[in-house]
């Protein structure tokens, strides 16, 4: 399945909403993508309430985007798959979110 990414800017925010997998299947492509947003913008918020699946694969970009990005990338809004995706590696307090 395809992941495909809605850009809203509000202020000097950019705002990336997320759709579908992220997995081993979609990284590959949504790598270079994400990155050249982060690069693009001072600050980043990712909206996750639309990602369906995420595996290692999408846990490990979005450390990546976490880690270039710095203080920068903020998690808005996450789905059930993602945050246990994101719970079962004890990741929460690392992505800032609130421990379940």
């Amino acid at each position: 399945m395809d992941i495909t990414i809605k850009q809203e800017q509000v202020g000097q925010e950019c705002k990336l909403s997320l759709t579908g997998e992220m997995s081993i299947y979609s990284v590959t492509e949504l790598k270079p993508r994400l990155l050249a947003y982060l690069h693009e913008n001072q600050s980043v918020l990712f909206d996750l309430t639309e990602v369906s699946e995420m595996d290692t694969a999408g846990i490990q970009l979005l450390w990546l985007c976490h880690q270039e990005a710095g203080k920068a990338l903020a998690i808005a809004g996450i789905s059930s798959a993602a945050l246990e995706a994101i719970t079962l590696l004890r990741l929460e307090r690392q992505f800032n979110l609130q421990p379940v």
